[in-house]
Formats: structure tokens, C-alpha cells, sequence
């Protein structure tokens, strides 16, 4: 079932959106079959199976020109496997497809590296980019200089950066940590070596993350001056894609 989900991501990927769809049900179906007489997250490969089934399926209904269907299946999907594995891989879907236009919702701080980080208040009246990283991402640490331009080209027109993070429970080389220790890491070691840009507020809570559905990091999100979401992107983006997106909400 495993491989049966993957080919139909790449069917996805080719747009070959028929194919995506039999190859997705057959992955949705056969994962639900399985679930008969067992957790989801007994078997190694069946959250993989599932998980990319229901993705392919919700990106090949909102192809086919049913966005409805798409995230009314993907809202159903992510309330019935509430508290799996793959609760936050349906949420980043469903957010694909429903969150941009929407009001962004205040962050949750458990802690936070760096400045005390901004209310909603703060913010009012400020373009915001939200960065969703972790600390074992080399992408998010690729990310972090298109950062740094872009507050230096844009902060005094009123563009602030927020950098959301969570804790994995282990610090350098997979090395198992407390919270404690994990948060002792970031501000020694790890800040040692990676700077947190000083502008940048860093948030901690692991319920940011579900609640956003950062399944990829770095995950980026851009909120207008009226606190609407205008771009919703798991991965990375380079400069010149988000100064284009950036440029026109500080007019």
C-alpha cells in the first residue's frame, strides 16, 4: 500500500489526475481495510499509505475543480484521525486549500528564544511572515539569510518576522533531551553556531505546529496589515518569491 500511495503522488505530480485518483483510493481504501483490526501507528508503512492517500485525493478533487469536496473531505479526514500520526500531514492539506483569506489565529507561547515575543496587538497594522522552522531543517537554516534581507529591505515599511519553532525532543546528532535540556541547546550550542536573527522572536509551543499543519519545515505564512493570511507555503521560498508577495501588501 505504501508504493500504491506513492505512485499516486507522482501520478499528482505529472497531473495526471485519473490515475492520481485510482492509485490514491486503492491506497485510502486498502489502509482503511488494514485498520480493521489495527492502530493506524502499529505498522511502519500504513501512516505513509493512508496519509499520502488522502492528500492525493484532496489535491486531485480540488484539481478536478471541486475545492467543496476537497476540503470537506480533508475537514472529515483530519477530525477522524485527530491524535495520529498523520493528524498534522491532513492539516497542512486542508490549510492548502481553506486558510488563505482567513483571519491568522493568535500563536500559542509554551516559551520562546530570543525577544519576548509580539502580541496581537503588536502586531496590528504590520505585514507579518510567520517562519514555521526547526533546528535540525537545513532548509530553514537556508532560509534564515533570505530572512535577514528582507527585514533589512522592508522593517521600516512595516514588515515584522515572527519564528514560530517547537521542540523534538532531541538536540544535536538525534541525542535524546528533555524539554529543559532541548531549550538549554538552542540558547547555547545552537545559537552558538546558527545566530537567531536579533528581530526575530522565536515562540515555542508544539501545538503552533499542529494547529498550522508544519509538516515541512520551513513552512511560511504572510499576513496582510488587516491580519489575513495571503500566503500559505510549506517549504522553502527565495527572496525574489516573497518580495514579490511582501512588496505589494506594504503599499
Amino acid at each position: 500500500l505504501a508504493a500504491v500511495s506513492w505512485m499516486a503522488r507522482g501520478a499528482s505530480f505529472a497531473e495526471r489526475w485519473d490515475l492520481a485518483e485510482q492509485y490514491a483510493s486503492e491506497a485510502y481504501e486498502g489502509s482503511l481495510e488494514l485498520m480493521k483490526d489495527r492502530p493506524l501507528d502499529a505498522e511502519r508503512f500504513l501512516p505513509t499509505a493512508l496519509g499520502a492517500g488522502i492528500e492525493v485525493l484532496g489535491r486531485t478533487y480540488d484539481a478536478q475543480g471541486d475545492r467543496a469536496r476537497a476540503v470537506t473531505f480533508l475537514g472529515a479526514a483530519r477530525q477522524e484521525f485527530a491524535g495520529t500520526s498523520i493528524e498534522t500531514r491532513i492539516q497542512k492539506n486542508f490549510l492548502l486549500l481553506s486558510v488563505e483569506g482567513e483571519p491568522f489565529p493568535a500563536l500559542e507561547v509554551d516559551d520562546y528564544l530570543g525577544i519576548q515575543p509580539p502580541t496581537p496587538d503588536d502586531l496590528k497594522g504590520k505585514v507579518v511572515l510567520f517562519f514555521f522552522w526547526a533546528h535540525w531543517c537545513p532548509d530553514c537554516k537556508r532560509q534564515e539569510p533570505v530572512l535577514r534581507a528582507l527585514y533589512d529591505e522592508y522593517h521600516d515599511r512595516g514588515l515584522a518576522i515572527v519564528g514560530p519553532t517547537q521542540l523534538y525532543g532531541f538536540v544535536s546528532r538525534g541525542q535524546t533531551a528533555t524539554p529543559e535540556e532541548e531549550i538549554a541547546y538552542l540558547n547555547g550550542d545552537y545559537t552558538a553556531q546558527f545566530p537567531i536573527p536579533a528581530f526575530m522572536s522565536v515562540p515555542i509551543s508544539n501545538d503552533n505546529f499542529l494547529n498550522f499543519g508544519v509538516s515541512t519545515t520551513p513552512t511560511l505564512v504572510l499576513v496582510d496589515r488587516e491580519g489575513i493570511v495571503q500566503r500559505y507555503n510549506p517549504g522553502h521560498m527565495s527572496h525574489e518569491e516573497l518580495a514579490a508577495l511582501i512588496e505589494p501588501l506594504l503599499d
